[in-house]
C-alpha cells in the first residue's frame, strides 16, 4: 500500500512539472536602471528577451524564465550604433569585433565615401595589390554580397553600410580627375540603385579626398537622389573642415534639398586653430537648415585629434590616379617641389599645415612595409629632426617608402569644442576606426585610441565626470537617434517586438583606457552584451558567439512589398 502511495505521489509530481508552463522569456535581465533609448526618464524594472526579440519591458516581468541576469546597480540600454566605423575587414580577421563589443556597440555601420563594393574586376585587383596587415581573398562583387559574406562567416556585431560614391565613381571612372558623362553618370546612378536595393542605407562620401574630391555637387547630387528614391540618406566626411567649413555644410545642405534626401555631417568638427572660432556658426548653419524643414543631423567621435593619411595633407591634384601615382610624382623632382611650396602657402590645407608648422602634433601610427613599422608611435617631427630633414620632406619620402597614404593621428581640434558638440540634440556618435583586438595582427601597427575607447569615453569621461551631457540623451543618441535617422527597423529602443539588442553597463565605472601613447587597451565597465538575443559579453569577457546579422536599409526588395524603392 505504502508503495502505490509513494508512486502516485511520483505521478503527480512528474504531471504537474510536465505541466509548468514553458518560460516566458530565454533571457530576463532583473532589477537594472532601463534606459528605453528614447531619453525618457529611466526606471528600474525587467527586460525580457525571447529568442532575438524583445518581448517585455517594464517595472516587474510576469512569467518564468530560462535564465535571469542580475542588473541591480547597473544600466540596461539599447545596444549602441557606431554610425562611422571601419571594422569592414577587421571583422574578417576578427569576428569578434572586440574593441567594440567591449564598449556595448551592436552595429557597425560601414561607408564613409568608401565601401566593400560594388567592385569591378581592376578594383579587385587593386584592393588585393593595396593590402597591408589584414589580407583576405576578395569573393564579392557587390555592397550587399560582402555584407551576405560577414553573416555567413559570422561576427558578432551587426553590420550595415552606406554605398560609398568614391566606390560608385571608381567603378565607372577609375582614379583620375574627369567628370563623368551622362552615359557614365546615368550607369553610376544605376550601381546606387542596386546598393540600396540589395540593403544599403543611402550613399556615402569623403570630400577631402582624391578622387571622391573630383565630384562636382551635381555629380553627388544625382546619386543621392537615387538612394532617396529607396529610403536613404546621404551622409559626407564634407568637402572642408577648416577654413571653408560653413560653405561645405551649404554644400551638404544644398545636395540633401535638391536630391530629397536627409543627411548627416561625418565627425562633425572644427579643424585647423585658426579654425576652432567657427563652431558657433557652424552650429547655426545646421539649425538654419533644421529650422527650415531639411533633415540635417550629425556625428562625432570623442577626442581633440583626427587620425587619417598624409593625403589629408597633400595637394590632391598629386594624387589624380592612385597611391601609386601620387608616389611617381614625389620621384619627380620638379612635381615634389611644386607640391611642397604648395603646403607653404595660402593652398596648404589645416594638416598640411601641422605638417609644414607643428609636425609634433603628427603621430605616425601606420605602416604597410616592415622597415618603417618601428616609426609607429613617433612624432612627424622627431623623425624629421631624426632624418635631418624638414618634416614635409620626410612625410614625402616615407609616402615614397611604403607606397602608401600612411596613417597618421593629427591633433588638430579643441577639446573645448568637442565638450559642447557632445551635447547637442542632433549629434550620434561615430569612432571614425577599426574595431580591433589588443592582440594578433592588429599589433602590427599602432592606432588612434577612438578605436577602443569612443563611446567609453563619452559614458565616462563627458557624461559622468564633466556633466557635458545627460546620459537618458547620450543613450538615445547611441540609440533610437541613428535608427530613426539610418531609417532601420525593430532597433535602437527597448521595446517589445524589437530586436534584442541590449547593453548592460556601470555607469559609476565605464571608461575608456586607450591612449595615444598606448593605445591598444579594452574600455571596461560593460557588463554584458546580448545581439540578436545571443549574450556576446558575459561578465566583462567575450563569450565566442557570432550571431550579427547585415542589417538591411528601407530599400531591400526582400522587405514586405518589395521595399521602399521608387521609379
Amino acid at each position: 500500500m505504502e508503495r502505490k502511495i509513494a508512486l502516485a505521489v511520483c505521478f503527480a509530481a512528474f504531471g504537474a512539472i510536465s505541466a509548468a508552463p514553458p518560460a516566458a522569456y530565454s533571457v530576463l535581465i532583473r532589477g537594472g536602471t532601463i534606459y528605453d533609448g528614447s531619453g525618457s526618464t529611466p526606471y528600474v524594472g525587467d527586460v525580457g528577451l525571447r529568442g532575438d526579440k524583445i518581448v517585455y519591458v517594464g517595472p516587474k516581468a510576469p512569467g518564468r524564465a530560462a535564465r535571469t541576469v542580475d542588473a541591480t546597480g547597473k544600466a540596461v540600454s539599447p545596444g549602441f550604433i557606431n554610425m562611422l566605423s571601419w571594422a569592414n575587414e577587421a571583422l574578417i580577421a576578427d569576428a569578434r569585433g572586440l574593441g567594440d563589443t567591449a564598449q556595448g556597440v551592436t552595429l557597425e555601420v560601414f561607408g564613409e565615401g568608401s565601401s566593400m563594393g560594388p567592385w569591378n574586376p581592376k578594383m579587385k585587383r587593386l584592393e588585393l595589390k593595396r593590402q597591408d596587415d589584414i589580407r583576405f581573398p576578395i569573393t564579392w562583387t557587390t555592397l550587399g554580397q560582402y555584407l551576405e559574406f560577414l553573416q555567413r562567416k559570422g561576427v558578432t556585431p551587426n553590420v550595415a553600410s552606406f554605398v560609398g560614391a568614391t566606390t560608385v565613381r571608381r567603378n565607372e571612372l577609375g582614379e583620375r580627375d574627369v567628370d563623368p558623362t551622362p552615359a557614365q553618370l546615368d550607369r553610376m546612378r544605376a550601381l546606387v540603385r542596386q546598393a540600396m536595393r540589395e540593403g544599403a542605407l543611402g550613399v556615402g562620401s569623403s570630400l577631402i579626398y582624391a578622387p571622391a574630391t573630383f565630384a562636382e555637387t551635381p555629380e553627388l547630387i544625382a546619386l543621392t537622389t537615387e538612394a532617396a528614391k529607396c529610403g536613404g540618406m546621404y551622409i559626407s566626411h564634407m568637402r572642408d573642415e577648416g577654413p571653408r567649413l560653413l560653405e561645405s555644410i551649404d554644400e551638404l545642405v544644398e545636395i540633401s534639398a535638391k536630391s530629397g534626401a536627409p543627411a548627416e555631417i561625418y565627425h562633425f568638427k572644427q579643424a585647423g586653430q585658426r579654425n576652432w572660432g567657427k563652431l558657433d556658426a557652424a552650429i547655426a548653419r545646421v539649425e538654419a537648415a533644421r529650422a527650415a524643414g531639411h533633415r540635417i543631423t550629425a556625428d562625432m567621435y570623442t577626442y581633440p585629434a583626427s587620425s587619417t593619411g598624409f593625403d589629408a595633407a597633400f595637394p590632391t591634384w598629386m594624387q589624380d590616379g592612385g597611391i601609386e601615382a601620387w608616389v611617381a610624382r614625389l620621384k619627380n623632382p620638379a612635381q615634389r617641389a611644386r607640391a611642397l611650396a604648395e603646403m607653404h602657402s595660402d593652398k596648404v590645407t589645416e594638416n598640411g599645415e601641422l605638417v609644414v608648422k607643428q609636425p609634433d602634433k603628427v603621430i605616425l601610427v601606420g605602416f604597410k612595409t616592415n622597415k618603417l613599422k618601428p616609426l609607429a608611435g613617433k612624432t612627424l617631427g622627431e623623425v624629421a629632426r631624426e632624418r635631418g630633414k624638414s618634416p614635409e620632406e620626410t612625410a614625402a619620402d616615407l609616402i615614397v617608402e611604403d607606397g602608401t597614404r600612411i596613417q597618421v593621428v593629427y591633433f588638430s581640434m579643441s577639446e573645448d569644442n568637442v565638450r559642447r558638440e557632445v551635447s547637442l540634440p542632433w549629434m550620434s556618435f561615430g569612432s571614425d576606426a577599426s574595431s580591433m583586438a589588443p592582440e594578433g595582427v592588429f599589433l602590427k601597427s599602432s592606432t588612434h585610441p577612438r578605436a577602443y575607447g569612443n563611446t567609453a569615453r563619452l559614458l565616462g569621461k563627458y557624461v559622468r565626470d564633466e556633466k557635458a551631457a545627460q546620459l537618458p540623451d547620450a543613450i538615445r543618441r547611441l540609440t533610437s537617434l541613428p535608427a530613426t535617422n539610418l531609417s532601420i527597423k525593430q532597433r535602437g529602443w527597448l521595446k517589445p517586438g524589437y530586436y534584442a539588442d541590449v547593453v548592460v553597463f556601470d555607469p559609476a565605472t565605464i571608461r575608456d583606457n586607450s591612449t595615444f601613447a598606448k593605445p591598444h587597451q579594452l574600455a571596461t565597465g560593460v557588463k554584458d552584451v546580448f545581439v540578436n538575443g545571443v549574450q556576446v559579453w558575459r561578465d566583462g569577457q567575450h563569450t565566442g558567439a557570432k550571431p550579427g546579422r547585415f542589417v538591411r536599409g528601407p530599400g531591400w526588395t526582400g522587405w514586405p512589398g518589395g521595399g521602399a524603392c521608387r521609379r
